[in-house]
């Protein structure tokens, strides 16, 4: 058999094997290797599978993903999360709809601190459904805008989908974290204009809350300094060069965990759980780029990717249909599969494409993570609507993908107006 043709029945034996529910990095892993073997042999393919899992684990840019997944968990033990939706709620309750707007909110602020779209999505859940069924609230509505907004946890910096788009791609972490400013700004007032619009249309659906006086307003953001400090030091340190991400990572969680003291929320269980937490993250994200380095190096082998680049490109066809084609392949597959296994599957072979087609690399990872993100809540799979479940057992799934909808056309929106206006992602880092 020919390279390319080794190539075409390892992607087929690929998805037999993950429709076996094997592992995807161990399923890439062992394709890679098998496939290496049938190209150059057995002592080569064992020298690749000795050499690769090394150096990708001891790679120092890679440090900045336990450091990023640990400033997440020590924002989420501090409390943050209850605070910034309290003073959100005290500022923006009394409006109509104005608990979903502050939900949304809440989640945009959690998201830049957490860094995780199912963190945001669970830790909101559990602190704004209860509070707006309780004034009234359309359980579509109330748990539609927790979904959408905890699908802002991937978007906004600092966000692990771009460091590990970045570490795929060999593209600037720091310029991709910056480009998610600007779209996850856009996403979030997009959001919210669907909230308003709703309950424009069908005012019972978000029934106005209690209004609060001034005095406990200002008295709320009290309760939002340590996050917005944070955000402020590493992102900022990110966008000046005074820290690279893997520096600002690091003194994330190190702020993080000060505030964690601070506000006196710090026990050993609860510190031992946070490191749990975070090496089993690690080591999920970690296995998967393991294995699709190993991949990766077999369909660099076939040949395949640079021959497929080469035909796609050469069809008859406007550039802007392609990309459009590969955005649609993207959605399928973001209804059946989880984020990042997605990106070790594909890129690989759509990265080629893309830089053939003359597309900007981190535009691209911006509107690759914006068309995960509508995975994240599309049926059947939606990871987010199931993690939300968890915090809201007594509402249906079917209700919480009807209250979905309109974020979804919003998120769809903001898709589209990121591909006609590419500076709305890369203003930023053109700046730095």
């Amino acid at each position: 058999m020919s390279p390319e043709t080794i190539g075409i029945v390892g992607i087929i034996a690929l998805f037999i094997l993950l429709a076996m529910r094997i592992y995807i990095g161990l399923a890439m892993m062992l394709i890679g290797f098998a496939g290496s073997y049938f190209i150059i042999g057995w002592q080569p393919s064992f020298d690749l599978l000795g050499m690769l899992p090394f150096d990708e684990a001891k790679s120092y840019t890679m440090s900045v993903i336990p450091l990023f997944i640990l400033m997440g968990q020590f924002a989420f033990i501090s409390g943050i999360s209850t605070d910034i939706y309290k003073t959100v709620y005290n500022w923006m309750g009394h409006f109509r709809g104005g608990l979903a707007i502050a939900t949304v909110l809440a989640c945009a602020f959690f998201a830049a601190v957490s860094g995780s779209s199912l963190a945001t999505g669970a830790t909101m859940g559990m602190v704004a459904i209860p509070e707006m069924l309780k004034h009234n609230y359309d359980p579509r509505l109330a748990t539609g805008c927790v979904a959408a907004g905890g699908t802002l946890g991937i978007l906004i910096p600092p966000s692990i989908g771009f460091v590990v788009y970045g570490l795929l791609t060999e593209q600037s972490i720091g310029r991709l974290l910056m480009a998610g400013l600007l779209p996850g700004a856009m996403l979030c007032s997009l959001f919210i204009l669907s909230i308003i619009i709703l309950c424009v249309i069908k005012p019972e659906m978000g029934p106005p809350g209690p209004a609060v006086g001034l005095a406990e307003k200002i008295k709320s953001l009290s309760g939002t300094w340590g996050m917005l400090l944070l955000f402020f030091v590493v992102i900022g340190g990110i966008y000046t060069g005074i820290f690279t991400p893997t520096e600002a990572a690091g003194i994330g969680a190190f702020g993080a965990l000060i505030i964690v003291i601070l506000r006196k929320k710090l026990t050993w269980q609860g510190f031992v759980r946070c490191l749990s937490e975070t090496g089993k993250m690690t080591a999920f994200i970690f296995l998967i780029i393991i294995g699709a380095s190993v991949f990766s190096y077999f369909l660099a082998l076939t040949g395949l990717p640079t021959t497929l680049s080469s035909y796609i490109t050469g069809l008859p066809l406007p550039r802007e249909l392609i990309l459009f084609g590969i955005i649609l392949i993207y959605v399928i597959l973001g209804c059946v599969m989880e984020v990042y296994s997605i990106m070790m599957l594909t890129l690989p072979i759509i990265f080629p494409i893309v830089q053939t087609l003359g597309f900007d690399p981190i535009w691209f990872g911006v509107i690759m993570v914006l068309v995960l993100e509508l995975g994240l809540i599309t049926p059947p799979i939606g990871l987010n609507v199931y993690v939300l479940k968890g915090s809201a057992p007594d509402i249906p799934v079917e209700t919480i993908f009807k209250g979905i909808w309109p974020f979804f056309l919003a998120a769809v929106l903001a898709i589209i107006l990121i591909s006609i206006f590419p500076q709305i992602a890369l203003f930023i880092p053109s700046s730095m």
